[in-house]
């Protein structure tokens, strides 16, 4: 009569990932911020924080500055009635666009980065 293995544990950590594999989720979840706000950094955060020091890092910076740009688009929008919410959305997607780029090269050339303007609300 064989034996069978005892059953995997389902709450043990995830394995860790590959340098290269940090460097490419990392950068994809700064990349994919411009374009569908904090949705990509919270589920990157959520799935790859205890996959590796370096992702964990930037999906943290990440969703932070995300959260910190959605804020800062309810205020734009809601004082756009007053004018000067529509300078303070375009502020919001230059600076967005802009700093998103940094980070996701900062990520891919391995280095970590901080967003400034951000914050800081997961550490």
């Amino acid at each position: 009569m064989s034996q069978t293995p005892p059953p995997q544990n389902p709450y043990q950590s995830a394995a860790q990932l590959s340098p290269s594999d940090e460097k490419l989720w990392a950068t994809l979840v700064h990349i994919l911020g411009i374009f569908f706000s904090f949705i990509p950094a919270l589920v990157g955060y959520l799935l790859l924080k205890d996959r590796g020091p370096f992702v964990r890092q930037h999906t943290t910076a990440a969703l932070n500055f995300q959260l910190t740009m959605l804020i800062a688009y309810v205020i734009g929008i809601v004082t756009s009635v007053i004018l000067i919410g529509v300078f303070i959305l375009l502020a919001v997607v230059v600076v967005e666009l802009v700093f998103s780029i940094i980070a996701a090269v900062a990520a891919n050339n391995g280095q970590t980065y901080k967003y400034p303007l951000t914050i800081e609300f997961i550490k």
